[in-house]
């Protein structure tokens, strides 16, 4: 007996934040068992040195100057990709057009927004035209790069965005809601009810690689008032750069804080914590919705970023706070009264949530490719 076809399906990132991989790398675990999958990021392999230290610039950018990266990311609403060749995705976008050839897919999965544009050029250019599935990666504030995309469909995280959308134009049986594409494991956990015990109350927090604000949030969150707070530090790759601070913050308040480098459990530490604390990434956000725990942003990337938070706020679930003030403010009212605002945010979560993000798209484009019986 023949083995079931198993459809050839790319997909394409690029490291520029972490919302690109996260979602191009949850959505091959989803499709692995049913596909044969290839992850690229063509801007890597195209041109590795400078792909390094454009993404050097750009968590520099987004992290000290977010309001100049807001000015580039806006200004990219009035360029039309389907016209423009940038000699510095000449390369990439060169590496993409062989692959069509050498790979033969059967679709492709773009997780970056300017990848649609070169795939329509490679089509014209004599590779074969397979189905393109756009995967916005951000909410509700959504680019005209991706907008603008020629692609057969937009996969999107949430209703809000379908309207926008739709607003502008976009054909309503094209954009479907997935949720974003969080790891498969989310689906296996289970998180924290709005019943448990908030003493003591477990927050995580993802500090930016800026140095000063370590040890600010950290006490921050540990001087509300009642004493029932401690912390999960996650350093993820700024480790070296950031632990000695954090280390100094564990000596001050000792029992009260964990740290952690690179960690691969972040589903499991968002569904076992109270309070997650993060800047307000497409990745983090979602994840924090997806194990139903509330999120404070201390970093905001205005424009890009702005869509996230305002889903959060739509959701009841989260809210900015980029001083120490306001974070200390925030997290003292959420208890008070036996954490009665905290608990609705968690009710909140608990009818938004969408951990299958992963497999609900996976399932969508398998649907669509695969020969019917």
């Amino acid at each position: 007996m023949s083995e079931p076809y198993q459809p050839r399906i790319i997909i394409t990132t690029a490291g520029f934040g972490e919302g690109h991989n996260s979602a191009a790398n949850n959505l091959a675990s989803a499709l692995e068992s049913e596909a044969e999958v290839e992850v690229v990021d063509p801007c890597d392999r195209g041109s590795p040195n400078l792909n390094q230290q454009l993404r050097r610039f750009y968590r520099f950018v987004t992290t000290h100057t977010p309001k100049l990266w807001s000015r580039i990311y806006k200004s990219t609403e009035r360029h039309d990709f389907s016209k423009e060749r940038f000699p510095l995705m000449r390369k990439p976008e060169n590496i993409l057009h062989d692959l069509l050839f050498s790979f033969s897919p059967d679709a492709i999965i773009s997780t970056y927004p300017l990848y649609p544009y070169f795939l329509d050029r490679s089509f014209r250019r004599g590779a074969s035209k397979v189905p393109v599935f756009t995967v916005i990666t951000d909410s509700i504030e959504i680019n005209a790069a991706w907008s603008k995309a020629p692609t057969d469909f937009w996969l999107v995280t949430d209703d809000l965005t379908k309207k926008k959308l739709i607003a502008k134009g976009l054909p309503a049986e094209k954009i479907i809601v997935t949720g974003f594409a969080v790891h498969p494991r989310f689906q296996t956990l289970t998180p924290l009810t709005s019943q448990v015990s908030c003493t003591p109350f477990k927050v995580l927090y993802f500090p930016t690689s800026k140095k000063p604000t370590v040890r600010k949030h950290l006490r921050a969150i540990l001087d509300v008032p009642g004493n029932q707070t401690q912390v999960t530090v996650v350093l993820g790759r700024n480790v070296r750069k950031l632990y000695e601070r954090a280390r100094e913050i564990q000596e001050q308040y000792p029992g009260r804080v964990q740290i952690k480098g690179w960690t691969r459990k972040v589903p499991e530490l968002l569904s076992s914590h109270h309070l997650t604390i993060g800047k307000a990434g497409g990745a983090t956000v979602h994840e924090a919705i997806a194990a139903q725990c509330p999120m404070l942003i201390s970093h905001l990337v205005p424009g890009q970023e702005q869509g996230n938070l305002d889903l959060l706020h739509d959701i009841g679930a989260g809210q900015l706070c980029d001083t120490e003030e306001q974070m200390t403010s925030a997290i003292t009212q959420m208890l008070a009264n036996d954490a009665r605002e905290w608990r609705t945010m968690k009710d909140n979560l608990a009818a938004s949530a969408m951990p299958c993000g992963s497999a609900t798209a996976a399932q969508f484009i398998l649907k669509q490719i695969r020969p019917e019986s």
